[in-house]
């Protein structure tokens, strides 16, 4: 595997773990009743997927140009990483929209 695709799939790992933090943490400021704070960390969640969807095309693009590269349980888990972490983020929203009506 080259560097470049490394420092993609890095990326993705890195990025997609950060993205789920932060809706995890968003998640535990909707139910202490800090909604400010829970909007925050969503929005932090998706600046961070939308770095891993970048590293993630990346590859993409190199591999529609010909440039196939070989896959290896690094890049299945990077891959794992993203959509779990974007599953993860959009579960978070629905969650905390429920507590913000239990507030009401």
């Amino acid at each position: 595997m080259d560097e470049q695709n490394l420092e993609s799939i890095m990326g993705l790992i890195m990025n997609s773990g950060n993205a789920k933090s932060d809706a995890m943490e968003a998640i535990q400021a909707a139910k202490e009743g800090n909604f400010e704070l829970a909007d925050e960390k969503i929005k932090a969640s998706e600046e961070s997927l939308t770095l891993a969807h970048r590293s993630q095309t990346g590859l993409l693009t190199k591999e529609a140009q010909g440039d196939n590269m070989t896959v290896t349980l690094l890049t299945v888990h990077s891959q794992d990483h993203l959509m779990t972490a974007i599953a993860f983020k959009d579960l978070a929203v629905e969650i905390i929209e429920l507590h913000r009506r239990i507030v009401k």
